[in-house]
């Protein structure tokens, strides 16, 4: 051979999937902006009208996921964009960044609320919450777990663990909206001490955004430490290798995965009298293979290992 051998060529479907999975992602995400902008703007109603500080809680929850959404779509946006120069293994390290810095913001606003509200149960107002205001964050409920059902079908269909991540998101947000729902059905049963479970309401939410946001920044986190990521992933590549003919075992496997990215350096073991031209040969067709498997996969460094039985 009188050239060096051109590099085998992703199919197009992979870069296909990869756009598609963005646009889906995006999809949801502007889906989610639209959702809680209309429950927001009924509890808030809620609050001016009943001074609800259950309802006002709930709104304030979904006002940060808003505002965490928005920060997410430039995230993703700026994720995806292809390696450069300066940025050899891509861009995908400031999702789990943002993911974490807003993690880390919820659970200080819940903290901060939860100071408050609980400050607040010294007092005694002379005030009752009208009996039917528990219907507001029902609704928010309902509406919340049909996004959430509707996210995590096109999710599994599309096999898009980001996809299903922003869906568990929905399942959070109706939770809160639970708490609230509860506490004002208690305060409607019992219109005397509607302030107590109106604030004991808001406590609840406050602890859950707490615990909520510490568990996003300790998941953002564990990717930004490189810390080994699901089982799963390992199979899967391991598989994906073995189906290149000429690849006689697996050595090492290490996986990098952060936000829509992962790298995967894998030690493949071939027969020791093959060609160099023949094992690069193959070591491109192992590459391929792994990102057919897993499109979120950017890169893929194979080292050729020579084959002995037994030597393991």
């Amino acid at each position: 051979m009188s050239k060096f051998p051109s590099p085998v060529e992703l199919p197009q479907q992979v870069l296909i999937e990869r756009k598609e999975r963005l646009k889906q992602l995006i999809g949801s995400c502007y889906l989610g902006i639209f959702v809680r902008l209309s429950i927001i703007t009924a509890e808030l109603l809620g609050v001016y009208f009943f001074d609800s500080s259950a309802l006002l809680m709930d709104a304030l929850t979904s006002l940060v996921d808003v505002f965490s959404t928005a920060l997410l779509i430039f995230s993703i946006k700026f994720a995806a964009r292809p390696p450069d120069a300066n940025h050899p293994f891509g861009h995908g390290r400031i999702e789990p960044l943002i993911g974490q810095q807003l993690g880390i913001f919820m659970a200080l606003i819940g903290g901060g609320m939860l100071i408050k509200q609980s400050l607040d149960l010294k007092g005694h107002p002379e005030f009752e919450i009208a009996p039917w205001v528990w219907v507001i964050p029902l609704c928010a409920t309902i509406a919340l777990e049909i996004c959430y059902r509707y996210m995590i079908a096109v999710a599994k269909k599309q096999d898009s663990p980001a996809l299903a991540a922003d869906a568990a998101h929905y399942r959070i947000d109706g939770l809160t909206s639970i708490f609230a729902t509860i506490a004002l059905l208690f305060a409607a049963f019992a219109p005397s001490l509607s302030w107590l479970f109106d604030h004991l309401g808001a406590i609840s939410i406050a602890i859950f955004m707490i615990v909520v946001g510490l568990n996003a920044a300790w998941a953002n986190m564990k990717q930004l430490l490189d810390t080994k990521p699901e089982k799963k992933f390992f199979a899967l590549v391991e598989a994906a290798a073995k189906r290149i003919k000429g690849v006689r075992g697996t050595e090492k496997i290490r996986i990098q995965q952060y936000g829509p990215d992962a790298h995967v350096d894998i030690d493949v073991e071939v027969d020791p009298q093959l060609s160099v031209q023949v094992a690069h040969r193959i070591s491109q067709n192992v590459r391929v293979e792994i990102q057919k498997d897993w499109p979120s996969v950017r890169d893929v460094t194979v080292h050729i290992e020579p084959y002995y039985p037994n030597d393991h």
